[in-house]
């Protein structure tokens, strides 16, 4: 079951109120510290019912929650915990629960460069411990795709600190492009996954738009102090990079009507696994399928549709179709010049 940020905040402040007992607890004691909560915390000001607080009480008492509240009414008016050193907060963990982190952090670890989730062994064992359950080690029922031989997976988790303490980057940084590397300060907002290939998305000192970093071309980096980070205030990641496939964007990109022809052989293949979330069909027939995409035109596109060889053919915008007719006719000519 999802719970929402408000009934949280109800819980945790009822269960407050039943673990202090040294004051009777009415049902209007309740929806008085409740309401003062979700003051504080969200400045709500229209309070909170007395069936709201009733029910919460209710899905405290049930295992909907895994909470099993042992609730009680003393005198018919005043609310309490049966077992006095009850608490939501300290809620056995279950050997199903248990369960469920070592899937989880088995998954997370084929992550390559998280190292860190390594440390949550150590935590589960502790808990196993506490619970009186033993694991087995067994045979792994998920691989992942990785490439340990990427170059700057070493970088993810310290790269992931530095954003989440909001911290300035010197960074040294060779692209494919240069024969050094050059030194620069960053700001570093999101760490992005492609086709296994992590790249940090940051903006420049000098400059004031979103760059991306390829983290196998950074040769190394220096924390700074936080006093000088310049946070990110754009639109949010998830829309920024909505309409794009891989991580090569301008702020200023927008997305252009891409119609591809794809033929019978490869249609299957692109109507299981779509190209792009915005995949749309025009038209479908013994020939194969006639697709829309709503992306920008950047380097991963050409490469989805020149990785289909001849599978597919771009019918707009003319733009794009003389460019992968160009890359393709480059192609042909490496061969037949052997």
């Amino acid at each position: 079951m999802a719970i929402n940020k408000l009934a949280l905040i109800r819980y945790r402040t009822i269960d407050q109120c039943l673990s202090n007992r040294r004051r009777k607890w009415t049902l209007d004691d309740l929806m008085d510290k409740v309401s003062a909560a979700l003051y504080e915390a969200e400045g709500i000001k229209s309070g909170v019912s007395r069936r709201t607080i009733q029910a919460d009480i209710q899905l405290m008492r049930s295992d909907k929650l895994g909470y099993n509240a042992p609730i009680v009414v003393r005198e018919k008016k005043y609310y309490t915990y049966e077992v006095p050193e009850f608490s939501i907060n300290s809620s056995r963990v279950t050997g199903a629960d248990i369960d469920k982190m070592n899937e989880i952090v088995s998954v997370l670890k084929q992550l390559s460069g998280f190292s860190y989730f390594d440390e949550m062994n150590d935590i589960i064992a502790r808990l196993e411990n506490s619970v009186g359950k033993t694991r087995t080690n067994g045979r792994s029922l998920i691989q992942m795709e990785g490439n340990t031989l990427l170059r700057g997976i070493g970088h993810i988790a310290p790269l992931y600190q530095a954003i989440k303490k909001q911290l300035p980057l010197l960074i040294n940084y060779k692209s494919f492009t240069s024969d050094e590397a050059h030194q620069q300060v960053y700001f570093p907002y999101l760490l992005k996954e492609y086709r296994n290939r992590w790249f940090l998305i940051c903006k420049s000192k000098k400059e004031n738009r979103l760059v991306t970093l390829a983290l196998d071309r950074i040769t190394g980096f220096e924390e700074m102090a936080a006093k000088n980070f310049v946070p990110y205030n754009g639109i949010d990641f998830e829309r920024y990079f909505a309409e794009t496939i891989g991580v090569t964007k301008g702020e200023k990109d927008r997305a252009h009507r891409v119609i591809l022809s794809v033929d019978k052989r490869n249609a299957p293949y692109v109507l299981t696994k779509p190209l792009h979330s915005s995949q749309t069909i025009i038209k479908e027939d013994a020939a194969g399928i006639i697709i829309r995409l709503d992306v920008t035109l950047n380097f991963e596109l050409d490469r989805e549709i020149l990785g289909f060889g001849e599978g597919i053919m771009v019918l707009a915008p003319k733009i794009l179709q003389n460019r992968i007719a160009r890359k393709l006719k480059n192609a042909s000519a490496q061969y037949n010049s052997r």
